[in-house]
């Protein structure tokens, strides 16, 4: 409980100093979700997929997990979304909601903590592939379109081309000169306290208003996600540590990207901006359960 309170506290301060911003001062937040996800986010996944070290074994076992786990995932909330007849736009709302963990900053750290080194070379490899997804799926999603006008606006995004040049250039083996992936390194660090405070702001501009949406996607998130993830681990047979890695990275609250991508490409921002809180908080219950849940503690 300590690691989550030691994760989670320092969030919560930068989302409430953003709320007090946004409660004193006229800020324009649109132009500032543009920068953040055209630059800042770009610098983050270049510096994160640059940098990462990859554990040779259970690659391969642990991204068939995620892809069997979020394929499972994204059909069941479409389908709750068309069942409970939610406008479209709030439908993708709820379905990038629960296909999107805070696997990062978060799930590295917790990972870190509850599995060790061990522990963290496998969430990685999860924290790559939803990447890709948040990054290289999701905002064709949520703009629409038919298949080869959602491919040509994934290929214009650049938060794709900073997570493939990353992985590129890793796997290549290349190295910038003049030090200049420091340089990358500080505005990618820029990124995450920006998101969350950019999150306050959108919180103290809207009423907190607590509902069904947001109990349904929090749910989605930090139950469903795991239990999927843990069925999907022993379908494919995976060992008890790539399983482990699964639920927990999948037990992860919503990321503010979520937030971030909703509000610059279609969907309901408000409602995904309440959504990262109430599933923050709720983390401090759920994940203590799924860690018992994997034999861990």
């Amino acid at each position: 409980m300590s690691a989550l309170l030691n994760t989670v506290l320092p969030v919560a301060l930068i989302v409430v100093l953003g709320y007090v911003v946004g409660r004193r001062f006229e800020i324009d937040a649109p132009t500032l979700s543009r920068i953040i996800l055209h630059l800042l986010v770009p610098a983050l996944i270049f510096d994160a997929m640059y940098n990462a070290r990859l554990g040779s074994g259970s690659v391969w076992g642990l991204t068939l997990g995620f892809a069997l786990a979020y394929a499972a995932l994204g059909l069941l909330s479409w389908l709750i979304g068309a069942a409970t007849r939610l406008p479209r736009p709030t439908a993708k709302t709820l379905v990038t909601a629960a296909l999107s963990p805070n696997s990062g900053n978060m799930g590295l750290s917790m990972a870190l903590f509850a599995l060790g080194q061990e522990g963290l070379e496998r969430a990685v490899v999860y924290f790559i592939a939803s990447s890709v997804l948040m990054f290289g799926i999701i905002p064709a999603f949520l703009r629409g379109g038919n298949p080869t006008q959602s491919l040509v606006f994934t290929l214009k995004l650049p938060m794709f081309w900073a997570l493939a040049g990353g992985l590129a250039f890793k796997a290549l083996g290349l190295e910038f000169p003049f030090n200049l992936e420091a340089g990358i390194h500080l505005v990618g660090q820029a990124c995450i306290p920006l998101m969350l405070l950019t999150l306050g702001i959108q919180i103290a501009k809207n009423p907190v208003q607590i509902g069904g949406f947001e109990l349904l996607a929090s749910g989605l998130r930090l139950l469903v996600a795991p239990a999927l993830a843990i069925g999907a681990g022993h379908l494919l047979g995976l060992e008890r540590i790539d399983i482990q890695v699964l639920a927990l990275q999948s037990a992860m609250p919503i990321a503010v990207n979520a937030f971030m991508v909703v509000a610059e490409f279609g969907g309901d921002a408000p409602r995904a901006a309440r959504s990262v809180v109430l599933s923050s908080v709720l983390a401090f219950l759920t994940i203590p359960l799924v860690l018992l849940a994997v034999g861990v503690g």
